[in-house]
């Protein structure tokens, strides 16, 4: 494990123990990541804002329940992350009247996301790396995956708009994911 996965351990460990510090300083290291996640699956600003705060919710509940045998903490945040915006998207197709939205002198004015640059540096290393791992992936897996993480499909979603059996649909992806944890740690 390298150094910077040490550290979120740490911090999870730290946030178990009741660290409000600790959950900020976590935040702070891959907020950019979860957003940046969260909006592609969900393309409404409002929504991915939403998600962030739910995936950091979750976080301080659950820290105590991290495993890091099943995955790294980013790697955690990325699936917290996908799991709740997914959830958002299939909640507003369900409830047609969200879109209805907020009159614009109704809102909260709005807050600066601006991150210092060496956040922006981590943040945009974390997605270099992420887009490298995906490019060793053979095309239908890559395809697969860009589906379930950057289009927030389920399994049978994907199944159904590429005309792949269900079953070859989940190993691919299992095999996919498998392929970018191996080339994300080295």
């Amino acid at each position: 494990m390298n150094a910077d996965a040490d550290l979120d351990v740490d911090l999870v460990r730290a946030i178990a123990g009741g660290s409000s510090d600790a959950l900020g300083r976590l935040y702070d290291r891959h907020s950019a990541v979860v957003y940046g996640l969260a909006r592609r699956i969900v393309t409404r600003l409002e929504d991915a804002e939403e998600v962030v705060q739910d995936v950091f919710s979750q976080v301080w509940r659950d820290a105590a329940r991290y495993e890091r045998g099943r995955a790294t903490v980013a790697g955690w945040l990325v699936m917290l992350t996908r799991a709740r915006a997914i959830d958002r998207v299939r909640a507003r197709r369900s409830r047609p009247d969200l879109e209805a939205g907020v009159a614009p002198e109704a809102a909260p004015p709005a807050v600066s996301a601006e991150r210092d640059p060496e956040q922006s540096a981590i943040a945009s290393d974390d997605a270099r790396q992420v887009t490298g791992a995906l490019t060793t992936l053979p095309p239908e897996q890559r395809s697969l995956v860009e589906m379930a993480y950057y289009q927030g499909l389920t399994h049978s979603e994907i199944a159904q708009a590429t005309g792949v059996p269900l079953g070859t649909v989940k190993t691919r992806l299992r095999s996919a994911m498998a392929t970018m944890r191996e080339a994300l740690s080295s």
